[in-house]
């Protein structure tokens, strides 16, 4: 199961309520594959047959999601589906290479990289707004998910799977494990300070990320805009390799 599905699952249940609505595809009675429907749409394992269903089955409902995300290929089948009802989109990154590592880093940790404690909290946040402007291209106050973003992060401090290196009381690295589920983790809101980017901070602070993240679950993923050359140099260097192309819709 995708590991963002199956964390939100193990958490919550299937609970609609609870942000954890998942459809399912039979086909023959078998189960043959999934799509969790909440603040993101994420198809997983689907084949054309269920995707075209999964995509009825949100033209019925509306839309909810504020993005669409998952491997490239159900991600466009879907968008092909709903974009003549849902389109246009704010912005689709049709290429986003889906990373993994197993092992240990290749390069040496950046020992000044660590958990973030709760009182570091007001610290974080600012460094996680900017990084959300960042990527997502509006804050996360007036984005669908602004009301939950503070708690969100709060959550991962107490959750021990928020990790920074914090300098002056300012955050100049971080990055946060996001999802965790059978043994397997996703990294997510990867930042350095842009006064800092060229100083050589991101491979030894991925390292040691990985390094704290491979004590929650042994296998360690991601996903990154492959526009993004000096992320992804720097995360192929800790040892990560490219096993999948993801996609996103964002609204």
């Amino acid at each position: 199961m995708n590991v963002f599905v199956d964390s939100l699952v193990q958490a919550s249940g299937l609970d609609p309520r609870r942000g954890a609505e998942v459809w399912g595809y039979v086909e023959k009675g078998v189960l043959e594959s999934l799509c969790h429907a909440g603040g993101n749409m994420v198809p997983v394992g689907a084949g054309e047959a269920a995707l075209r269903a999964f995509a009825a089955y949100a033209l019925r409902r509306g839309r909810t999601c504020f993005q669409i995300l998952g491997p490239a290929v159900a991600v466009d089948q879907l968008w092909t589906a709903l974009e003549p009802h849902w389109g246009p989109a704010r912005e689709i990154r049709g290429e986003q290479p889906f990373m993994v590592i197993d092992g240990p880093p290749q390069v040496e940790p950046d020992p000044l990289v660590r958990a973030v404690e709760p009182v570091d909290l007001g610290i974080l946040y600012p460094a996680c707004v900017a990084m959300y402007t960042e990527e997502v291209g509006v804050p996360p106050q007036t984005g669908p998910d602004g009301t939950f973003y503070r708690s969100r992060v709060a959550e991962l401090i107490r959750a021990g799977r928020a990790f920074a290196r914090i300098e002056d009381g300012k955050v100049v690295f971080k990055a946060e494990v996001g999802s965790v589920g059978s043994g397997v983790c996703q990294i997510q809101g990867v930042w350095v300070d842009p006064e800092r980017r060229g100083q050589g901070l991101a491979a030894p602070g991925m390292a040691a990320v990985v390094e704290l993240a491979r004590q929650i679950a042994p296998v360690v993923t991601l996903y990154v805009n492959a526009f993004n050359t000096p992320a992804r140099a720097a995360y192929e260097r800790v040892g990560f390799r490219t096993v999948e192309t993801f996609a996103t819709i964002l609204f």
